[in-house]
């Protein structure tokens, strides 16, 4: 089977998240982003690329003991797309895609990571793939390098859901709970999910 690996998104401000930054807030015990690095890690993805910006250093020192590699994206305030073109060119030479995390996501776990890895195996491997639960798609997902000419188009503050409306090709995947939609864009979100933990 084809290598995937995962990248993590953990470059962006969390502006509506207020003072601090978001990634590092505690979150069971670890800050948010160390969720989604642990999950990756856990996964069969590899490597684990993460994509730092905002408060890079932070960011980097709440990692530093696991075994993945930053990319600096210095273009980061210009929105989510940027991050994610720097994870895809910062993907080795044999890797057939990856799984896209994101940083303020911590419920997602390497399960998840797997069965999209799983789905992507097929011959030919579909474009994406995607989970669903309750009827909505979310996140992380799945991209093939096959996209990456229409992820480096791609600009301002989308992620890749703008990429998959226009792909016939979606493999999707029900999940059961809120994992693949519970994201942490506020200090309400992150307290919420802190009380369901």
């Amino acid at each position: 089977m084809s290598r995937v690996a995962a990248i993590v998104l953990a470059a962006g401000r969390g502006t509506r998240f207020g003072g601090g930054s978001k990634l590092l807030a505690p979150f069971d015990g670890a800050p948010l982003v160390r969720h989604a690095a642990r999950a990756a890690l856990a996964s069969r993805a590899t490597p684990v690329i993460v994509v730092t910006g905002h408060e890079a250093d932070a960011v980097g020192l709440a990692l530093g003991d696991l075994p993945v590699a930053t990319v600096r994206n210095p273009d980061y305030g210009q929105g989510l797309s940027t991050s994610l073109r720097a994870g895809f060119a910062a993907l080795p030479d044999d890797a057939a895609g990856a799984v896209v995390l994101l940083g303020d996501m911590p419920l997602v776990g390497p399960d998840i990571v797997d069965r999209l890895i799983a789905a992507f195996a097929g011959q030919p491997p579909p474009l994406a793939v995607a989970p669903v639960s309750g009827g909505r798609r979310g996140n992380p997902v799945l991209l093939s390098r096959a996209l990456a000419g229409r992820i480096g188009a791609l600009a301002g503050d989308v992620g890749a859901g703008p990429l998959l409306r226009g792909l016939p090709d979606v493999v999707e995947i029900p999940v059961e709970g809120e994992a693949a939609l519970a994201d942490v864009d506020t200090p309400e979100a992150l307290a919420a999910l802190r009380l369901k933990a």
